[in-house]
């Protein structure tokens, strides 16, 4: 199971964030901005109100929202030069 352990709200809609396992990378979530639930991110501001939850242990908003950490884990995996070669 992968745990975020900590994140930081980015301009243009990014986080930076931390795993249990000492894994950290950037994501970009502009892509999500305004479709669906994530209308509410339009205000960037609801945006950098991220934080970890404390039983999922994933990105989540006061709206509700929250994402799931093995895909956000694969993303942050995916950018980091090291993983690419030992795939």
């Amino acid at each position: 199971m992968y745990q975020i352990v900590a994140v930081e709200p980015l301009e243009r809609y990014r986080v930076r964030i931390r795993f249990s396992d000492g894994i950290e990378g950037e994501i970009d979530l502009s892509s999500l901005v305004g479709k669906g639930v994530f209308v509410i991110w339009n205000d960037p501001e609801e945006f950098a109100k991220v934080f970890i939850d404390p039983e999922s242990h994933t990105l989540a908003w006061p709206s509700g929202i929250d994402l799931c950490p093995e895909t956000l884990y694969r993303d942050v995996m995916a950018q980091n030069p090291a993983f690419k070669k030992a795939r």
